[in-house]
């Protein structure tokens, strides 16, 4: 069984930086992307980052050149360095595997 958790969030000036990492236990087959959403209160969920298990990356346009995702070999460990961070930037993060196990979320909040 698949199981996720993230560490890394905090609280930081816009214009800053941040890394999250996500630890991933259990089997992941080759055919599942592991990737990072963001939720904010009464919004939907949506899709910041994903990267796939031969290392094809994929970017919201809102963090393209600012959000970096990467995996280790084992894809035992998952990180998201965010740099350049705004206010819009501020919600709730998620780890997931395949979209569907996801982590407990950490959060990131970004002041002016």
């Amino acid at each position: 069984q698949v199981q996720l958790a993230e560490s890394g969030g905090g609280s930081v000036q816009a214009g800053g930086s941040l890394k999250l990492s996500c630890r991933v236990s259990g089997y992941i087959g080759w055919w599942c992307e592991l990737g990072w959403y963001r939720q904010t209160p009464g919004q939907e969920r949506e899709m910041v980052s994903r990267i796939s298990s031969g290392g094809t990356t994929y970017y919201a346009d809102s963090v393209k050149g600012r959000f970096t995702i990467s995996q280790d070999n084992t894809r035992g460990n998952l990180a998201l360095k965010m740099d350049s961070l705004a206010t819009e930037d501020t919600a709730v993060y998620y780890c997931t595997a395949c979209s569907k196990v996801w982590g407990q979320g950490t959060q990131v909040s970004v002041s002016s």
